[in-house]
């Protein structure tokens, strides 16, 4: 397998959002250098590339195993958070498609007097989140608070917790966790 450095030199100095001149600077070489090697006219010694990358910084390992041609999606309108909730809790999910995952962040509405089931809730990792707009009754394991705009949580899913809008509002929180359980 042969990789076209310059090309690939060229697209990294770009996801970084750096010009040739500031990775020049950076780098500690000239701005005509990173040119010839974006241009594939110059081929760089395994030493003068690690120079150059030592400018991102990235090693020569991920600089090679780096795969440029899949870049995963960044932005999500909020048209495109599929919605994995019912009628009554919304439960909007950030990068559902993406592959491999490594947490759950979800936008999250619950109408007026709804929760989460009568039966408590538990996982494998840990979940935080803060609430936007309304009041949230949160319970994890023997505590229960209410929990208002601006107010915040964070605990370990395995123990069993459950979430209900106590308020005449909806309630809208955002929310992480890990590992990904939807």
């Amino acid at each position: 397998m042969s990789i076209d450095v310059g090309g690939h030199l060229k697209a990294v100095r770009m996801m970084y959002g750096l010009s040739q001149r500031e990775l020049a600077k950076r780098a500690g070489v000239t701005n005509g250098t990173i040119s010839l090697i974006e241009q594939n006219r110059v081929s760089p010694s395994v030493s003068s590339l690690k120079k150059v990358l030592d400018g991102v910084p990235m090693s020569l390992a991920d600089f090679f195993t780096l795969d440029l041609q899949e870049t995963p999606q960044v932005f999500y309108a909020r048209d495109e958070l599929t919605d994995i909730g019912d009628r009554d809790v919304s439960l909007r999910l950030v990068a559902a498609k993406r592959p491999n995952r490594a947490m759950t962040i979800m936008y999250e509405r619950y109408r007026p007097k709804a929760d989460t089931g009568s039966d408590m809730l538990s996982h494998k990792g840990e979940e935080g989140g803060i609430v936007l707009a309304g009041h949230m009754e949160l319970t994890v394991g023997g505590q229960s608070r209410v929990l208002g705009p601006g107010d915040a949580y964070y605990f370990a899913s395995a123990v069993p917790h459950r979430f209900r809008n106590v308020g005449d509002e909806p309630c809208e929180i955002v929310s992480a966790s890990t590992p990904p359980t939807f």
